[in-house]
């Protein structure tokens, strides 16, 4: 098959393309830094978009812009190369997000699940992510594209072990002491106060090393 990934460059992206080139099907990337286009639809078995700014970043109001800006346009123009097609993929794999669904400790959420912003209390941070998630999604639907399957992808992060994944920024806040063991409730709130003491204890020292390297068990897991 050939299969098109705007903005596979990323994370998710390259794990992507490596699993389906060991299969034998041909991937084209599109990307801000690439030489292919959304051209490449045209004759595709498969696009799978992934286009959008990180959100690993603080939400300023430029960055809150470009989150929402990236997701909704790319989506807009995927969906208009699709519609242009001669002959258009036959499935259309769209990034989205588990965000979009309600806080809440409960079964788990499938297409039927209740969306969320609007519980008691709710943090302003969270109904931006749900706004992102709502606009991205209702992009994608308003795109006619009558000839290909669309599927939205409500994803959370994907922990992969991968360079550059989440784990390497968790591993970045454990060294600095910003972690504690996997244990109870109780031994956990007592690993992190030791470690906002310890590190509160270095700082004044004037020491770099983490307080987290100093707590015994869980040093091993900072060293990596």
């Amino acid at each position: 098959m050939k299969i098109v990934i705007p903005g596979g460059s990323g994370h998710l992206g390259s794990i992507l393309r490596r699993a389906f080139e060991r299969e034998g099907h041909s991937v084209v990337v599109i990307s801000r830094s690439g030489r292919a286009t959304l051209d490449e639809v045209d004759g595709a078995d498969v696009v799978i978009n992934l286009a959008g700014r990180s959100v690993n970043c603080r939400y300023t109001k430029r960055n809150r812009e470009e989150i929402m800006r990236s997701r909704v346009d790319s989506t807009r123009a995927v969906g208009e190369a699709i519609a242009r097609a001669v002959r258009p993929p036959r499935v259309w794999l769209q990034a989205s997000t588990a965000t979009i669904y309600e806080h809440r400790y409960g079964p788990p959420n499938d297409e039927n699940g209740t969306l969320g912003g609007n519980e008691p209390g709710v943090p302003e941070t969270w109904r931006f992510s749900i706004d992102v998630a709502r606009a991205w999604e209702r992009a994608f639907e308003e795109a006619r594209t009558p000839l290909t399957r669309k599927i939205a992808l409500r994803s959370a992060i994907v922990m992969s072990p991968e360079r550059d994944g989440p784990f390497d920024l968790l591993l970045n806040l454990v060294r600095y002491g910003l972690g504690a063991c996997p244990e109870s409730s109780t031994s956990l709130r007592r690993t992190h106060c030791r470690t906002q003491n310890s590190w509160r204890r270095s700082a004044k020292r004037g020491e770099s090393a983490s307080a987290f390297h100093r707590l015994g068990g869980c040093s091993k897991l900072a060293r990596g």
